[in-house]
C-alpha cells in the first residue's frame, strides 16, 4: 500500500497492541521505543497480560466495544503521523482495528503479526489467523519472525536465511506489503535483517535492502519485535524514507542489545535497553 508520508519532527505514534507488567514487551516497549526515537507516544490496550521475564501467566481481553472505543478517543482528537500495531488477540479485535484504519487510514502503518511464541507456540484462533492475513492489505509493512513469516504463507519455517528472503519477497508481491525479513532466529554469528518490496516503496525501485550486525551475546533479548516495529514506524514518519528507517532502527537496536544486561530486571529473559543513548551520560541532575 502506497501513501504519502510528510516528514515529522515529532510524529505522534499509536501503539495498538497488549501490555506486559514487567515493562520489557507490548504497549510498555513500544512507548519506550518510540520515544527513543524522538516521537510521541500513544498507546490503545488490546489485552492485559500477566507475564514476567519467564512467560505469560494469562491474558484477559476486554470488551471489543472498548477497543473500538479507545481507538475512536484517540483518532477524533489527535492527529495520528503513524501506526504499530502489536498483540491483538481474536478474530474479533483485528476486525475492530481492520475497520478503523479504514476509516482513518493513518499515513504509516506497521503490523508486528503476534502468531507465534519464540517457544513455536501458536497464540492465535485459526479464525484470527485468517483475519490477520487479510489485514495485510491495510498496512505499508509487515515484520514477522521467522515462524509468522510461514505461517501467514501456510508453509514451514525457513531455517535458512535464502529461504527466508524468499518467503518474504512472495509474501510482499502476494499482499502488495513491504516485508521485514528478520534474521534473530537464525543460528549464527553475524544477525541480518532486510526489506523485501514489491511494492515500489523503497528507494531507487529496489526490491531489498539487507542491514547486517555482529550478533550479542545476551538472553536479554524480551520484547526485541516490539520495540523494533515500534522504531521503524517512528523513524518512518520522522524520515519518510524505510530504508534510513532500518539502518537507524538496527544501529539503536544493537546497542539496545550491547547493553541490556545493564539493566538487571528480572531472572529469565529480561528486556532490552531502550535508552541506553540518553542515559549514557549518568542520570539527570535535578
Amino acid at each position: 500500500m502506497i501513501r504519502p508520508v510528510l516528514a515529522r519532527t515529532v510524529p505522534r505514534v499509536l501503539s495498538i497492541a497488549g501490555t506486559d507488567p514487567t515493562g520489557g514487551a507490548g504497549i510498555q516497549a513500544d512507548l519506550k521505543s518510540i520515544a527513543a526515537q524522538g516521537g510521541y507516544g500513544m498507546a490503545v490496550v488490546t489485552a492485559l497480560v500477566a507475564q514476567n521475564t519467564h512467560g505469560v501467566r494469562s491474558v484477559h481481553i476486554p470488551p471489543v466495544a472498548f477497543l473500538r472505543e479507545q481507538l475512536d478517543a484517540v483518532s477524533d482528537d489527535v492527529t495520528i503521523d503513524a501506526v504499530k500495531i502489536g498483540m491483538l488477540g481474536n478474530a474479533e479485535i483485528v476486525q475492530a482495528v481492520d475497520d478503523w484504519l479504514e476509516k482513518v487510514k493513518p499515513p504509516v502503518v506497521v503490523l508486528d503479526p503476534v502468531m507465534v511464541a519464540t517457544s513455536g507456540d501458536r497464540l492465535l484462533e485459526p479464525a484470527a489467523e485468517s483475519a490477520m492475513i487479510r489485514l495485510l492489505s491495510r498496512v505499508d509493512l509487515v515484520t514477522p519472525n521467522l515462524a509468522e513469516l510461514g505461517v501467514l504463507l501456510g508453509e514451514p519455517t525457513a531455517s535458512t536465511w535464502p529461504h527466508a528472503l524468499e518467503q518474504g519477497t512472495r509474501l510482499s508481491a502476494a499482499h502488495n506489503v513491504i516485508v521485514l525479513v528478520k534474521g534473530g532466529h537464525l543460528e549464527g554469528a553475524v544477525c541480518p535483517d532486510a526489506l523485501v518490496d514489491a511494492t515500489g516503496q523503497l528507494p531507487a525501485g529496489r526490491q531489498m535492502i539487507e542491514v547486517a550486525a555482529d550478533r550479542v551475546d545476551t538472553t536479554n533479548t524480551h520484547g526485541t519485535g516490539c520495540s523494533m516495529s515500534s522504531a521503524m514506524a517512528t523513524l518512518q514518519a520522522r524520515l519518510g524514507d524505510w530504508s534510513a528507517a532500518l539502518s537507524m532502527t538496527k544501529s539503536w537496536l544493537q546497542e539496545s542489545l550491547e547493553h541490556a544486561d545493564e539493566l538487571e530486571v528480572g531472572t529469565g529473559r529480561g528486556p532490552i535497553h531502550h535508552f541506553h543513548r540518553l542515559w549514557a551520560g549518568g542520570p539527570t541532575q535535578g
